[in-house]
């Protein structure tokens, strides 16, 4: 195959021809380096949710939070630790159903030592932190305090906060 056929495929059907690629040249030390990197890159566009992707898409044409997941995808393939990585609002233009994904991810940096700050509204990834700082009590300028910050239960409890009255009538 050509690499400008391999370009259209989506990156779920890539990872498993280049998954056999790597066990056919695993003797060969020059292609084991370079198809392995190649497999874990596409095995981290796959995490973050983005394997319906082709390579052949220009990063212009990406949504906010597709980009933000593909530079994710960059802390990711560097193996960087005690990092502090800030998302804003990454699950735009992903599918609800692979929020998981993501927030998979940013445990799994949080596990590196990384501090993972995401700016984000979807309840599913608000469920997910570990801490959340809620700011409000509105938006604009009637915002910019803090309302509350702590668990995830408590914000469900805090009246001031909206966010916690949304993810408790979302709970209920």
């Amino acid at each position: 195959r050509t690499l400008p056929e391999l370009w259209l495929e989506p990156i779920d059907t890539l990872v498993p021809f280049f998954q056999k690629l790597f066990e056919e040249h695993r003797t060969e030390r020059h292609l084991e380096t370079t198809i392995g990197e190649i497999v874990s890159r596409l095995i981290f566009l796959e995490q973050v949710g983005l394997g319906y992707l082709t390579l052949d898409r220009q990063t212009r044409t990406l949504s906010g939070g597709e980009n933000q997941r593909v530079n994710l995808t960059s802390v990711l393939g560097s193996r960087l630790t005690n990092t502090t990585v800030v998302l804003d609002e990454p699950t735009i233009g992903l599918h609800p159903r692979d929020t998981w994904r993501l927030t998979n991810t940013a445990r799994n940096l949080r596990d590196r030592g990384c501090s993972v700050i995401v700016v984000e509204h979807d309840q599913d990834v608000i469920r997910a932190a570990d801490h959340v700082i809620d700011l409000g009590p509105q938006s604009g300028e009637a915002g910019g305090e803090i309302v509350y910050q702590g668990e995830v239960e408590g914000l469900q409890h805090c009246e001031r906060s909206l966010t916690g009255r949304y993810l408790a009538e979302s709970a209920a």
